[in-house]
């Protein structure tokens, strides 16, 4: 069990989504950022839906009444352990009776706690997700507060040694986030110009940026005509552009349908990146390709195969030296590289 002493700004339970239901007006959830979510897992032996802590800007303090393994990934929140420092993006042992505490994001904004076996809140629809605008899922459908109690689930493959990840797969957070982005499906509602400026121009992150969607602030995109649409369907990386012109792209949290024209999408692995953002970041956009979004993909894929070799492995040197290596994760095989002693 892990209590909570201190919930930081906004601290809830998430997974990978709630798929499956968004024609019935359930929007998704789960967590921002995949990539830290998946390796906090990966590091904790937990499958890839397990369901972690996913904290905003202040993370907070709790206190496990059992021993457990756990990883922190993603912002770096100055995380202690009893009093020590722990470094971000690693694998620690922490026992019965011991105050995990995380501070302000330096570099950053969410951070990822996994603890192996997963939170073992009860499912909603298939998933642990919490969704704090319609009160379901997670603990209680809420933000954790001061005094609640976590359940942690069981795994039958524990870690045996603590691990710190190389810099090489650790993301660098900066103040200028650079999105790929694929047109439409309504690109044909802006002006040549609209569109020239979407890629050219740079917008700022505005106060209005959460779990929902992210508002940008900076020069106007122009429509043809009306920037109303009959709603259809919204995904994760949708940017929509309301009548006063300011692009709007939509996140984890967002409504299953829209009523905006949408000019592009940002691509699914550059999403990780935008969810680090914090107000007052700048943002800019550059086209891409199906095909160069497909390989965006499997790069990514590729990068948790030799994450997870890296790991199984126990090797703790860099990513230079590498050899061929097959790992099965959650059932698929990918053919990826591992370090050399």
């Amino acid at each position: 069990m892990i209590k909570v002493i201190r919930p930081g700004m906004l601290t809830t339970v998430q997974d990978s989504g709630r798929l499956g239901y968004q024609a019935y007006g359930m929007p998704v959830a789960g967590v921002m950022d995949s990539y830290a979510y998946r390796i906090a897992n990966l590091l904790v032996a937990n499958s890839c839906n397990a369901a972690v802590l996913e904290m905003t800007m202040l993370g907070g303090t709790f206190y496990f009444e059992q021993d457990t393994w756990v990883s922190i990934c993603g912002a770096d929140m100055q995380a202690t352990l009893n009093g020590g420092k722990i470094q971000n993006w690693s694998r620690f042992f922490v026992p019965s009776g011991s105050e995990l505490a995380f501070g302000y994001g330096t570099e950053g904004c969410r951070s990822y706690l996994a603890v192996y076996g997963g939170i073992a809140v009860p499912e909603m629809l298939g998933s642990r997700s919490t969704y704090t605008r319609g009160g379901i899922g997670g603990f209680k459908g809420r933000g954790l507060q001061v005094g609640d109690e976590l359940p942690i689930g069981e795994g039958d493959n524990p870690p045996q040694y603590s691990i710190i990840l190389p810099s090489e797969v650790v993301p660098q957070y900066t103040d200028t986030v650079q999105l790929r982005v694929i047109l439409g499906p309504q690109d044909d509602l802006f002006t040549p110009q609209g569109i020239d400026i979407l890629f050219n121009g740079a917008y700022q992150i505005s106060s209005e940026a959460d779990r929902m969607g992210y508002r940008l602030e900076g020069p106007k995109i122009e429509h043809i005509g009306k920037p109303e649409i009959i709603s259809d369907a919204l995904c994760q990386g949708a940017i929509q552009v309301p009548g006063h012109g300011m692009p709007i792209i939509m996140m984890a949290d967002r409504g299953t349908t829209g009523g905006y024209a949408k000019i592009g999408t940002v691509i699914g692995p550059d999403l990780a990146k935008l969810a680090q953002a914090k107000p007052g970041d700048v943002v800019r956009f550059v086209q891409c390709s199906d095909n160069e979004a497909v390989a965006a993909l499997q790069g990514v894929a590729d990068r948790y195969g030799e994450i997870a070799a890296y790991i199984a492995e126990g090797k703790q040197t860099t990513l230079d030296k590498m050899r061929h290596y097959k790992v099965k994760i959650d059932g698929q095989i990918y053919d990826v590289k591992i370090v050399e002693g």
